[in-house]
């Protein structure tokens, strides 16, 4: 586990200021799926039922609602074409690359956390 030594804790200003954008944070991307559906998307352009299909577990109804808030955040764009029947399309918006780094510390924090959880089950048996 990667531990930081000699870094001084942030002053109570500064802490309040981070708590505030941390709250921020979690405002927006609060949720089971929102970061799974940014991603998905990250990767490629989709239709609703994809999306459904690579995101293992998510409601239609609940699928619809994140998407509606991500679009609303602007993390998203919904792209409908005027075809027989009409096609929709959900992308990714250049604002949802901002996240790439807390996805990618998000990625390593959760391997980490696995594999301690897997030690921890180790040692009990």
């Amino acid at each position: 586990m990667k531990v930081v030594k000699n870094q001084s804790l942030p002053d109570k200003m500064e802490c309040a200021g981070s708590l505030k954008n941390v709250l921020d944070a979690l405002y927006v991307l609060n949720g089971k799926w929102k970061l799974a559906l940014i991603l998905s998307l990250v990767q490629s352009s989709k239709r609703f039922n994809e999306i459904q299909n690579e995101v293992a577990g998510i409601s239609s109804k609940v699928l619809a609602k994140e998407l509606k808030d991500l679009e609303l955040n602007d993390f998203i764009k919904r792209q409908v074409y005027p075809t027989i029947p009409v096609s929709i399309i959900y992308e990714a918006t250049d604002y949802s690359q901002t996240l790439k780094n807390v996805l990618g510390e998000l990625d390593a924090w959760g391997k980490q956390h696995r594999e301690k959880v897997k030690q921890s089950m180790r040692k009990q048996y």
